[in-house]
């Protein structure tokens, strides 16, 4: 399943029914599981640990070098999990400030010309639109989709279930289950067509929209709201993933004004 046109590595690891197409590179210290595809004039370099079922298309770069003055040429990494799809000129870099390095959960859809900075963490099943740029240290949440052209600045994290516009600039975070739309970004509403595809309760989505009428639309402060969250939202699984997000930020989130933070 290894094109004689292709080259592989003698130190590389490679599962059962991996295929390599014409032109692709497998670079030393690289590990790759079963039934993944490598398309042609990809390339895996070192340092690169990928599970199984993975499919990556024409032109990628996975495990390229960490772009940031402070490495130094020690160890990094970057580890892809199962099932994803990483289409063509996506370039995933290494990462240096953690043991793990830059980390893509399982089941994720990664468009074309996507640029993933070094260290960041897709934490699974997210959509990475045609030309997504995020920058190094970032976070993305489960089940978050990215739209095309949008720019997630460095140490900024998007929370889980949260829907971004096309062309938004995000420098900040972005708590989970809301769409944020325009620039400067703001709050959009809840992704609440996502959350019902996917089996969230009536009950779950008017919660949501509670607690971000209190955090976006009441004029208060974020500390304030959060209070007011918790006297008018029974405890459950989507209200303590609002407030647990927002107080691990310090409140401070996307689209809040510096004098309501």
């Amino acid at each position: 399943m290894i094109s004689p046109l292709a080259h592989v590595d003698p130190s590389a690891k490679l599962g059962k029914n991996v295929t390599v197409h014409p032109f692709a590179y497998i670079d030393a210290d690289v590990v790759i599981g079963d039934d993944c595809e490598i398309m042609s004039y990809s390339s895996i370099m070192r340092g690169t640990r990928m599970g199984n079922n993975n499919k990556v298309y024409q032109y990628t770069i996975i495990g390229a070098e960490p772009q940031d003055f402070r490495w130094k040429n020690k160890p990094s990494r970057c580890s892809i999990g199962h099932n994803n799809v990483i289409r063509e000129q996506v370039i995933i870099n290494r990462g240096f400030t953690s043991e793990e390095g830059t980390t893509i959960g399982d089941d994720s859809f990664i468009m074309a010309g996507v640029h993933i900075g070094h260290d960041t963490v897709i934490e699974g099943k997210c959509v990475l639109g045609n030309s997504v740029v995020i920058a190094g240290e970032a976070v993305v949440g489960p089940c978050s989709i990215l739209s095309s052209g949008v720019i997630l600045h460095e140490n900024s994290h998007v929370g889980d279930w949260a829907l971004i516009k096309g062309g938004c600039r995000i420098s900040g975070n972005v708590p989970p289950y809301v769409i944020m739309a325009h620039n400067p970004a703001s709050y959009f509403g809840v992704n609440a067509v996502v959350m019902r595809k996917h089996g969230f309760t009536e009950v779950q989505v008017d919660d949501v929209a509670k607690a971000y009428r209190h955090i976006y639309q009441s004029g208060t402060s974020v500390f304030n709201a959060l209070k007011r969250i918790e006297v008018d939202l029974e405890p459950g699984t989507v209200r303590d993933n609002i407030l647990e997000f927002v107080r691990s930020c310090n409140l401070k989130l996307v689209g809040i004004p510096r004098d309501l933070e």
